[in-house]
């Protein structure tokens, strides 16, 4: 069997270099049908190796011990870095020797089948859409995210890519977002839900009202409207709108289950009685704690694109890193982007 190939930004986010070998390792560990590409510079990746493992693992460098696989792990040079406060356009101007512009020039060039990245959000944006390419039909590629939800996760999309839009972009995520679901989260016939400020299909902006209008005739199970106190409630599986409210809904949503974890846990140590219902009760708390957390998920899918690239939360640690990779093979292993190809 022919292994799964991902590409690996090791320079990306603010944990870099370290959480990515660590989570590069960890994917290595849960799934033995992947090889990895760990692209930054090749030093800095040794120095994070020989002090997680004891060896490095290069090729040229057969030295490894016996939970490394050399022949699963791959160093490829890239001399610079894009970081995250250089403007995209201007850095993937710059820095053709980035570890973002040759990660993506694996899956360009066919040696990798995804990339995924902690880095710079808009300078992957910009360089995927140039270095890959769209899917003939797509105008607009976008970021997806799932998001937890009462019953199970939905799929918010787009969740930042876009910030303006035009009402036939939203039906392009529409369909993106009901082919993912069905396919890696292999959810049949997913409800598409339009977010909108009220349920009424003449409510909303020119935007809202006339993607309401293509979304109903497309061919998908629209349900319509969804209001924002709706949206945890799993009114659809699919959530579309453009890259602003996506982004605000995403944004908000994190910061408020932060929010509440911190409220909870300080009323709970407030007094011994409700330090002991904290501790009878510690285990749904840990169940709860771990359906919010975005290290399990690892990354959000860009979507449109003629290969996966994920964005890893810049603040990623191993486990979310090793969660990115688990994204891309799930995405790979399902035939999701034919599927995406089809719909379009």
């Amino acid at each position: 069997m022919q292994p799964i190939i991902i590409a690996l930004d090791a320079m990306g986010g603010d944990n870099a270099p370290e959480a990515v070998v660590r989570g590069a390792l960890l994917a290595l560990d849960k799934w033995p049908q992947v090889k990895i590409i760990l692209v930054g510079n090749e030093e800095l990746i040794n120095e994070c190796l020989l002090k997680v493992t004891g060896a490095d693992v290069p090729p040229a460098r057969p030295r490894t011990k016996p939970n490394v696989d050399s022949g699963r792990l791959e160093i490829l040079h890239a001399s610079e870095v894009i970081t995250t406060d250089e403007h995209p356009t201007s850095a993937i101007r710059q820095k053709r020797d980035s570890s973002i512009l040759v990660g993506l020039g694996l899956v360009k060039n066919g040696r990798a089948q995804a990339f995924a990245s902690a880095g710079n959000t808009g300078a992957l944006l910009t360089g995927a859409a140039v270095t890959i390419g769209r899917i003939p039909g797509i105008e607009r590629p976008a970021l997806a995210t799932l998001i937890p939800g009462e019953q199970r996760p939905f799929f918010l999309i787009d969740s930042g890519a876009n910030a303006d839009c035009k009402p036939q972009y939203l039906v392009q995520f529409a369909k993106m977002g009901a082919a993912y679901m069905e396919r890696v989260m292999e959810l049949p016939n997913p409800r598409v839900g339009l977010i909108n400020i009220g349920v009424e299909s003449e409510k909303g902006n020119e935007l809202s009202k006339e993607a309401h209008t293509l979304l109903k005739s497309c061919g998908l199970n629209f349900v319509g409207n969804v209001e924002a106190r709706d949206i945890p409630a799993n009114a659809a599986d699919v959530l579309v709108c453009d890259g602003f409210v996506g982004n605000v809904v995403l944004k908000y949503t994190e910061g408020l289950s932060k929010t509440l974890m911190g409220i909870i846990k300080a009323e709970l140590l407030k007094s011994p009685v409700s330090k002991l219902g904290a501790l009878l009760a510690a285990g749904a708390f840990k169940r709860i704690k771990k359906r919010f957390d975005y290290s399990e998920v690892g990354g959000a899918p860009f979507l449109g694109l003629k290969a996966l690239v994920v964005k890893a939360h810049g603040s990623s640690d191993a486990r979310a890193i090793a969660g990115a990779v688990g994204q891309c093979v799930l995405f790979v292993e399902s035939g999701a982007l034919e599927t995406i190809k089809a719909s379009i």
